[in-house]
């Protein structure tokens, strides 16, 4: 009866219109109808709640993860490292260290040839030596001439106190000497008076010859004495007349002795010359003393050696970097965080840091400075901000992010590499400027 002419045992087109037929209206039935409007109510519960289910996961990760957190990842590890360079041109003599090495403040890694600098440390030496004898066999002559020319004034000034004391002795006897010589003529003049008396009385026979014999006795007598003071006088004068040429030589002796004074004066003139001739000699000895050691390169902090750029044998010249010494212990992080995310950042706060190194270890550190300008106001060509047309550009500012402990061995950090720095600004009860926060940071931290 389903037979067609085709065969096949396949409905007809027919058979297949009323099938059709018969399931539309089977779908028109009003309990399909309630079916289908259940099914879509329950699609769009189920998408509803998904929505709120993702909308609560996403406000939960930012609530948990980024509120009240800013995060950079142009952050990258730093070091305090120091170059290291001649002070003096050399010829590379030793080398001690190689990169990667690491080592000790004061420990030595570069000797240069120290020939030349011995040869000029013997020779500031020597004349160093020269300058002191010559310096001291004019102190000593001047000690000698200085003695001897005091003796020579204090003698000469005692001799001429002696000889005033001569004269002024002098001259008191001469003053008696006058006097004596005034009373002994008034007895000649008074005996030769008497005399020429009884001289005429004794022609006249008034008076004996015994009486005359007498008076010219006693005229002899008084001029006798009046003759040898006389004669004391002149020699009193003829003494005193000697003490003032013994004073006149004595004066004479003591401005020669005086004069000396002034000789001495040049002496030490010159002695103050050969002192700082000396000194300038001495200065030299030092300084050819520092440069024979600065022969000898040592690091100035501990650390490792990085960026060797010499062998043995190289001709080095002062200020031309040889090496670098970083102290990868006392590494951090320096973070460069745009301006409009630093709003609340203070020093102190807590900050979690990635290093791409190690993508599943985490580092803990905090904020210890704030830069005092961005990163393009230090630039080797700053922007000119005032000039040609302007276009604002979010500027970034470095922030120092200092380890809480040092990096483990396991996961050792290296400087330049890549960090990604989270800081928690919960907590912004901090100070923004250093300066007014140092008595509050660690010691290792300032």
């Amino acid at each position: 009866m389903h037979d067609t002419e085709g065969g096949g045992g396949f409905p007809s087109a027919k058979e297949n219109s009323e099938y059709i037929m018969t399931e539309n209206e089977r779908d028109d039935r009003p309990e399909s109808k309630l079916s289908k409007r259940l099914g879509r109510k329950k699609f769009v519960g189920l998408g509803l709640l998904a929505v709120i289910l993702l909308v609560a996961a996403g406000a939960s990760y930012w609530w948990f993860f980024k509120y009240n957190r800013v995060s950079t990842d142009d952050a990258y590890c730093r070091a305090d490292s120091a170059q290291i360079s001649s002070r003096v041109p050399g010829t590379v003599q030793r080398l001690l260290v190689d990169d990667d090495y690491f080592v000790q403040a004061g420990q030595t890694l570069i000797k240069l040839d120290p020939a030349v600098y011995k040869t000029s440390v013997r020779k500031a030496q020597s004349r160093l030596a020269q300058a002191e004898a010559d310096v001291g066999a004019l102190d000593a002559s001047i000690s000698q001439t200085d003695f001897q020319t005091t003796a020579q004034i204090e003698k000469a000034e005692a001799a001429l106190k002696a000889a005033n004391d001569k004269r002024l002795a002098s001259k008191h006897q001469l003053s008696e000497l006058e006097s004596k010589r005034a009373g002994a003529l008034a007895e000649f003049t008074l005996a030769e008076k008497e005399f020429k008396r009884i001289k005429q009385l004794f022609h006249s026979a008034a008076v004996s010859a015994e009486r005359l014999d007498e008076a010219r006795a006693k005229f002899k007598q008084t001029q006798a004495a009046l003759n040898a003071v006389a004669a004391q006088i002149s020699s009193q004068n003829a003494a005193l007349e000697g003490i003032e040429q013994e004073i006149k030589e004595t004066q004479a002796q003591l401005k020669s002795a005086r004069a000396a004074l002034f000789k001495i004066d040049n002496l030490r003139h010159q002695l103050a010359s050969l002192k700082a001739q000396r000194d300038g000699y001495k200065a030299d000895l030092d300084e050819a003393e520092l440069n024979l050691s600065y022969c000898t390169i040592a690091a100035p902090i501990a650390g490792f050696i990085a960026q060797k750029s010499i062998q043995v044998g190289d001709r080095v010249q002062p200020g031309l970097a040889l090496m670098a010494v970083v102290p990868l212990q006392k590494i951090y992080a320096e973070a460069n965080f745009k301006e409009t995310d630093l709003t609340h950042v203070r020093l102190g706060q807590p900050a979690v840091i990635e290093a791409d190194i190690y993508p599943d270890y985490i580092y803990h550190g905090k904020v210890v400075g704030i830069r005092a300008g961005t990163g393009a106001a230090f630039s080797l060509l700053p922007p000119e901000n005032a000039t040609g047309n302007w276009i604002k550009i979010v500027q970034r500012v470095p922030v120092k992010i200092a380890f809480d402990a040092p990096p483990p061995p396991r996961y050792p950090l290296r400087v330049g590499l890549s960090l990604t720095v989270t800081i928690n600004t919960s907590d912004r009860s901090g100070k923004l400027l250093r300066s007014e926060a140092v008595s509050a940071m660690p010691s290792s931290q300032r």
